[in-house]
């Protein structure tokens, strides 16, 4: 691929997401970013999940959601598909992206992962057993690696996550920081929104499932519709607000 293309790249990963350029960060890792993906886990009172019975509590009861792939993304020797609703927002807004830049899937390698099934290398203060984290595979194209350090790097410069790039096997550890990162998706959908319609809830809806299916976020669709909860029952009209 010519420096031409590479730089385009470079430059879409900044302007997709509305990020700045960040150049005196690396991606390295550190005790510090640790400290800070632990202290994230502990302000939202995340519980480190101890095995698989307790997970699928947590799933059925909404603290964890499902990945199931789609054109952008697949998923490659997960053994546990799931994670936050942050997590997933995520992935589907960084794989549209990326896909976009670079032609092909995303490829998520690990989601949740109780600490009873922490790989041997595994830090011991790993943020895997909350939910909140998840392993991306480094690409083999320069192109496309660059593409989404660039992007994982400006996300950490706006303190939205934490992002290493781990060696054995390559790949992207990322931790992502619920609350901050929600907002920032609000206000970049905030610069968009158009003459708000109206949805009727169906049965088996939830907040979240609507909220994904429309592109915005639960807090969002709190707000407008002015809940002071999460609950919402069939015939129930909400207010969205369509990008």
């Amino acid at each position: 691929m010519g420096l031409s293309r590479s730089f385009v790249l470079l430059v879409c990963a900044a302007c997709l997401l509305d990020v700045p350029t960040v150049t005196a960060q690396s991606l390295r890792g550190s005790a510090r970013s640790l400290d800070r993906q632990n202290l994230q886990a502990e302000q939202h009172d995340f519980t480190f999940l101890r095995d698989p019975s307790q997970l699928r509590r947590f799933v059925r009861a909404d603290l964890l959601v499902s990945l199931d792939g789609n054109r952008n993304y697949r998923l490659k020797d997960v053994s546990f598909p799931y994670a936050r609703p942050e997590v997933r927002l995520f992935v589907e807004r960084l794989s549209d992206q990326y896909r976009r830049a670079c032609g092909e899937q995303l490829v998520v390698t690990s989601l949740s992962r109780p600490r009873s099934h922490q790989p041997r290398n595994a830090s011991p203060r790993s943020v895997h057993p909350t939910g909140m984290a998840l392993d991306l595979r480094r690409s083999r194209r320069t192109d496309c690696r660059q593409w989404l350090e660039q992007v994982l790097l400006s996300l950490e410069g706006r303190r939205v996550l934490e992002a290493t790039a781990e060696r054995h096997p390559p790949h992207f550890h990322i931790a992502i920081f619920p609350s901050a990162y929600s907002s920032y998706v609000e206000r970049l959908q905030s610069r968009s929104r158009s003459t708000p319609s109206m949805y009727t809830v169906r049965r088996h809806d939830t907040l979240w499932k609507i909220a994904r299916r429309h592109g915005t976020t639960p807090r969002a669709l709190r707000r407008v519709n002015h809940l002071s909860s999460t609950m919402i029952h069939p015939g129930q009209e909400l207010k969205l607000f369509v990008e």
